[in-house]
């Protein structure tokens, strides 16, 4: 009898266990699920999140380097016209004069040349706001043209290779955006490496374009705030064009060295 009774119980029992055990194994899977989404939503949200951020970032460059071609072709269209039409009423002023009013004769020319050297600065700042050789010969003609005029002055020697010959022709936006970091560098190594040397090689295909450069100068300092936001504007540039960046200093050698590869969308290839 009591053999029966243990054997009921256990029949009782048996199937209660089972049915506990499928209910702790569904209660895991759910909870694994529920993670699972949560993690994917987070992840997706992240997601949006950086692409919303590098979308803005992309229109805050727009914007600013829109800003900038319209302040050059106001200097030189406007101001530049002004001071060019000043420029030929003293050159008249000027003939007109006689030999007798030396004085005068001589605050005449003063102001031309004053509006000469204001002419030469307005060209030099419209230039740097937005470069007419860029647009008119591409990225790699321009920092030729750049480096050349450099290494005329004999304060700094810029060794430029590159495989590229704007071949596959590369769109505004990376051009321009080569152009500002390129600069940028150039820039934050004459002001801040005490170098004498640069190394800038530009490499081409039909999937990306890459960039390697490096200086025989002291290095970055991270503590230079200068350093810092020049670095940072570089940085907010590449991602801009989702784009890759590497940066630091040479251990083995002295100085600087950037990485810089930027992806070429072959849908949009064009000239501006």
């Amino acid at each position: 009898m009591e053999t029966v009774t243990q054997l009921s119980i256990v029949e009782t029992i048996l199937p209660m266990t089972v049915i506990v055990f499928i209910i702790a194994i569904g209660v895991v899977l759910l909870n694994q699920h529920f993670h699972k989404n949560l993690f994917e939503q987070k992840l997706k949200q992240e997601s949006l999140k950086i692409l919303y951020r590098n979308e803005l970032l992309r229109s805050s460059i727009l914007i600013q380097e829109e800003e900038r071609k319209r302040i050059a072709q106001d200097l030189h269209d406007e101001l530049g016209a002004v001071l060019s039409i000043m420029r030929m009423h003293l050159i008249v002023l000027e003939k007109q004069i006689t030999n007798d009013n030396t004085n005068m004769l001589a605050g005449v020319e003063n102001v031309r040349q004053l509006s000469e050297s204001a002419l030469s600065s307005i060209r030099s700042i419209s230039h740097q706001l937005m470069p007419p050789q860029l647009e008119k010969f591409g990225l790699i003609k321009t920092l030729e043209s750049v480096t050349n005029q450099i290494n005329k002055t004999g304060k700094i020697q810029i060794h430029l290779t590159t495989s590229c010959d704007d071949t596959p022709i590369l769109t505004w936006a990376i051009s321009l955006g080569y152009y500002r970091i390129i600069m940028e560098l150039i820039n934050n190594t004459i002001k801040h490496a005490n170098a004498t040397a640069i190394d800038l090689n530009i490499l081409c295909n039909t999937f990306d374009i890459k960039c390697t450069y490096s200086d025989n100068g002291c290095g970055i300092n991270t503590e230079n705030s200068s350093a810092g936001l020049g670095l940072k504007s570089i940085e907010g540039r590449v991602t801009a064009l989702n784009g890759t960046l590497k940066w630091g200093n040479n251990e083995k050698e002295n100085g600087f060295y950037t990485f810089i590869e930027i992806p070429i969308d072959n849908t949009t290839l064009n000239n501006p």
